[in-house]
């Protein structure tokens, strides 16, 4: 397949983000509340997920979200009554606050309605995606920096006319938490990857960079996706049709170097709060907060 032909010039304009999970690492906490919506300083998870598309130059979002999930979908639709109710009582800052929320991006929702892994989470947004590259976000990953993760990646992506993802280094206690790749360094930051296993062993980790759950791919992953059958964990894998890709494609991995939270783990919850109220307008109280420790 010839990438660089279909994809010359083309701006990355689409995004999926996948939410449909079950969030069975964080129960009970998740058992009705949805991973996505549990609160990082004074948003949920997956508005920060958002926000980040949108900075990258993104508007048309996808969320693949299952019929458990409802909170997901009415916190980014309007609610009339609480709009009246604040109109009504002068609360014209949190009016705005909740307007801007409802007109973020445009949105689509997606029912995946049996939870078969993240490769079939993709495939349920194929009309959506069309002939189009497309950015891949994970809706319990939170990631900072400058650039900031997305944007990096479709500089990358527009530079090499490839499909890209995002990795990190990660310990070796740790490979059975990632998809972990290989391949040929040809830049700083970027690797022609070659090689990819879902969750390996520690002694059968290819290399220590894990994918960190942010991708750009051209339309052509998904034929890729649609021949692959289910992986590890009994689920269709992103990783496999990724591994596919590969060989008949360049595929190419950049190292991301700024911050990563995976909302899905106690320590990374609890650090997301900590690190980003402090970089926020609530410094103030989370430093009082500190002080009394």
């Amino acid at each position: 397949m010839n990438n660089k032909k279909s994809n010359k010039n083309k701006q990355v304009t689409k995004a999926i983000i996948p939410a449909a999970g079950l969030g069975t690492r964080f129960l009970p906490l998740t058992k009705a509340q949805p991973k996505e919506m549990l609160p990082v300083v004074n948003k949920p998870t997956i508005q920060w997920v958002i926000e980040e598309a949108i900075d990258a130059g993104i508007k048309d979002i996808a969320i693949i979200t299952g019929d458990h999930k409802q909170s997901i979908e009415n916190h980014f639709r309007p609610f009339k009554k609480l709009e009246k109710a604040l109109e009504e009582s002068g609360k014209l800052e949190e009016l705005d606050k909740i307007r801007k929320v409802n007109s973020l991006a445009n949105l689509k929702f997606i029912i995946q309605h049996e939870q078969k892994g993240l490769g079939h989470a993709i495939l349920c947004a194929k009309e959506f995606i069309g002939d189009n590259p497309f950015a891949v976000l994970l809706g319990d990953t939170i990631c900072t920096g400058s650039p900031n993760c997305t944007k990096g990646l479709a500089r990358v992506f527009e530079e090499r006319e490839a499909s890209v993802f995002a990795v990190e280094k990660i310990k070796l206690e740790d490979t059975r938490r990632y998809g972990v790749i290989s391949g040929n360094q040809v830049e700083d930051q970027i690797m022609l990857v070659d090689k990819l296993v879902e969750k390996p062993e520690p002694e059968d980790a290819p290399s220590l960079l894990g994918i960190q759950g942010r991708y750009i791919f051209t339309p052509d992953l998904l034929v890729h996706q649609e021949k692959t059958n289910k992986g590890a964990g009994g689920e269709i894998q992103l990783t496999d049709a990724m591994q596919s890709l590969a060989r008949e494609s360049k595929l190419y991995s950049w190292t991301f170097t700024g911050n990563r939270y995976d909302i899905g783990t106690m320590k990374d919850w609890f650090q997301s709060h900590l690190e980003l109220s402090i970089a926020s307008e609530f410094s103030p109280i989370i430093k009082e907060v500190l002080k009394k420790l």
